[in-house]
């Protein structure tokens, strides 16, 4: 049955805050659960995806314990994609290559800068046959 308020205007009736007689509202319907809440409580980032969150000094470690240990590495800065971030893959001269999520091209060329290594925009340069040639003898086992 609906009711009207002092205004006139159409309302549901008020309810006994149970759902089917024995389950409270609360527990059984979680409006706002899935964003953390109306509080404004702020939830911890994205850990993938295009807004995710980058442990920055994780990263330019990874990045310079690559380049330490191997030789003529290059970088290349991939850009970001529905689903990922920017990012960017180290190739060593023999085609092995790591890859990890910078932030934006700007950060790309900076950490790549920092590492004292060349870097190329891979959507001008496309990735080194190396890289191709490193990755099938890895599948086929012989890497």
């Amino acid at each position: 049955m609906i009711e009207k308020d002092v205004t006139g205007r159409s309302r549901l009736p008020a309810c006994s805050g149970r759902l089917h007689g024995s389950t409270p509202y609360s527990a059984a319907m979680g409006w706002f659960s899935r964003r953390g809440g109306r509080s404004g409580a702020r939830r911890a980032g994205r850990s993938d995806g295009p807004k995710m969150e980058i442990d920055r000094k994780a990263v330019e470690q990874h990045l310079r314990s690559f380049v330490d240990s191997r030789l003529g590495v290059e970088a290349y800065v991939e850009p970001a994609t529905s689903v990922t971030t920017t990012t960017i893959v180290l190739i060593a001269w023999d085609g092995e290559w790591t890859r990890r999520a910078v932030g934006s091209p700007k950060e790309g060329f900076e950490i790549s800068q920092k590492l004292g290594i060349p870097v190329y925009d891979v959507n001008k340069t496309g990735y080194p046959n190396r890289m191709r040639e490193w990755s099938k003898r890895r599948r086929q086992g012989d890497a």
